[in-house]
């Protein structure tokens, strides 16, 4: 399990919403909201 860096939600890699990678690690949502919300905001 992951924590949702967004909402802080527990995300199951295998589940995830979306996932997106940023400088060598891999970041995983719960929702297609909460994944685009770095790409609004930077990194």
């Amino acid at each position: 399990m992951q924590t949702d860096p967004v909402c802080g939600m527990s995300v199951d890699e295998n589940s995830a919403a979306t996932a997106r990678a940023h400088e060598g690690s891999t970041y995983y949502f719960c929702s297609a909201h909460c994944g685009a919300k770095p790409e609004k905001n930077g990194p």
